[in-house]
């Protein structure tokens, strides 16, 4: 069994723990560069899904997402990274998904968001099923310079 940071793969899946290691405050940084990576991430996600505590179905939700995110990130933006974090508001903790690329940026998001469009081979559901899997989602572009992707998913207490 694989201890917390450890997540097999080729090894190549860089993973940073920020915030002093204090396992309340610590966020989880992982790259993005190889398919590997992609399940790397996937079984990070899913594990920080459980320290959360979501129920199946959230757990789910938000790990899909991450793959989604995580594979664009990789498909269209040259690789990345993926940052996982604790928020928390009152009578709430939730999972914060950063997701960085330095790709050439989206050029149209709103088309982006919209089922079935696609720059690439897929089936264009990316985006925008990500954003409606998640409670909060917000994209920061600059064409020619990256993209980054937050996505907050809440579980009431």
């Amino acid at each position: 069994m694989k201890g917390p940071g450890e997540y097999g793969g080729t090894g190549r899946a860089g993973t940073t723990t920020l915030d002093g290691g204090d396992p309340e405050r610590s966020a989880t940084v992982l790259t993005v560069r190889t398919e590997q990576d992609l399940l790397a991430i996937r079984h990070a996600v899913r594990d920080a899904t459980l320290r959360v505590g979501f129920s199946i179905v959230d757990q789910t939700r938000v790990v899909t997402a991450a793959s989604e995110l995580a594979r664009n990130a990789y498909v269209h933006g040259g690789g990345g990274t993926i940052r996982i974090e604790y928020p928390t508001r009152p009578g709430a903790v939730g999972l914060r998904l950063t997701v960085d690329d330095a790709g050439p940026g989206i050029a149209d998001i709103d088309a982006a968001l919209t089922d079935g469009y696609t720059t690439g081979a897929g089936l264009g559901h990316g985006l925008g099923g990500a954003q409606r899997l998640m409670d909060e989602f917000e994209i920061r572009t600059r064409e020619g310079g990256g993209t980054t992707v937050t996505a907050t998913r809440w579980a009431d207490r």
